[in-house]
């Protein structure tokens, strides 16, 4: 297990009222009503936000908009790489 992954794995054993889960394959934490608010791919999060948290995350070097396909960009979802690992813990609770 890589250090990233470890990280996920501790950001989400602490959020209140979240799963681990998985998302097109990817490792992901969900809310209650199933639905996923952070995925874990490669050696960065990905993360639902929308606002100010979204353009705050995009303000980001490395950070940008998730196109898992290529073409195709995820409508709010921002691919934050682990140089900003840092900032997870926030994201992911904005995102949960």
């Amino acid at each position: 297990m890589t250090k990233q992954e470890e990280l996920f794995h501790t950001i989400a054993s602490g959020l209140v009222g979240t799963h681990e889960g998985k998302m097109f394959g990817a490792l992901c934490i969900k809310a209650t009503n199933g639905k996923a608010g952070v995925m874990f791919r490669k050696d960065g999060m990905i993360f639902k936000l929308s606002g100010k948290d979204q353009e705050y995350a995009l303000s980001l070097e490395g950070a940008e908009m998730f196109d898992p396909m290529g073409g195709r960009p995820m409508n709010g979802w921002v691919y934050v790489p682990d140089t900003h690992s840092m900032q997870w813990s926030g994201f992911a609770e904005i995102a949960k």
